[in-house]
């Protein structure tokens, strides 16, 4: 039984999903793979599912009926992932704009009791942003300083979503507690791991922008992220 599961939620991916899964199954850390799928229409789960006898006990998947948000996709694969006894549990987007040649470092700085969060950073020394546009690039970087000032967590990059969390994380933290779906979830996880005194480490990572399929960033995603950072303040995390 692998000790770590890489939790990839999908909708619309069916460019990617393949060729991201034969990836992460190629590394010799013995990653297992959690998707959860939203409804994709074009085809991703099934997919996913015509590899599961190849991959067998190591590709899983988890479908859910149509579009309910990035937030609850996370949530409901930590679940799945404590009830099935992982210690290292990894989020990563399928668009390749994390590259899962990072995932071994992100389990070395925490293994071993070094960590309990670490998270691919895009802001801290060593991170960098590729064929992003200049005002993307901005209105993120300018975004994690906006949630360091309102929530004091000291951490470069808020809003990143390359995360590995060790599982005592993820027991502690009170995951039905978290209403948001978009970069809000992101910003919340962070701070609850704070609060709850947790060691959170960022590593340097190259972020690339999506090669095939759609942006799923919105301007309700933008909004929830701005107004959420005060909500949070309150919250019983």
């Amino acid at each position: 039984m692998s000790k770590s599961v890489v939790i990839i939620p999908t909708y619309n991916e069916s460019e990617n999903v393949e060729k991201m899964i034969r990836q992460v199954m190629g590394y010799p850390e013995n990653f297992h793979v959690l998707i959860v799928d939203d409804g994709s229409p074009d085809g991703t789960a099934d997919i996913v599912i015509s590899l599961q006898s190849e991959f067998q006990d190591r590709l899983h998947i988890e479908r859910r009926a149509g579009k309910q948000g990035l937030g609850t996709a996370y949530i409901h694969g930590f679940k799945w992932s404590l009830k099935n006894n992982y210690d290292y549990i990894f989020e990563m987007d399928c668009d390749f704009s994390h590259n899962p040649d990072d995932l071994a470092r992100l389990l070395k700085a925490i293994e071993g009791g070094k960590g309990d969060v670490s998270i691919g950073s895009r802001y801290c020394k060593g991170g960098k942003v590729s064929n992003w546009p200049m005002d993307r690039i901005l209105m993120s970087y300018f975004a994690s300083i906006y949630v360091r000032l309102i929530l004091w967590i000291g951490i470069h990059d808020t809003t990143a979503g390359f995360i590995c969390y060790h599982k005592d994380v993820l027991a502690k933290v009170k995951l039905d507690n978290i209403p948001f779906k978009g970069y809000a979830f992101q910003i919340c996880m962070k701070y609850a791991a704070k609060r709850h005194g947790f060691k959170i480490i960022e590593v340097p990572i190259t972020f690339i922008d999506r090669q095939f399929g759609e942006s799923k960033m919105s301007s309700g995603i933008f909004k929830e992220a701005f107004f959420g950072v005060w909500k949070m303040r309150r919250m019983k995390l």
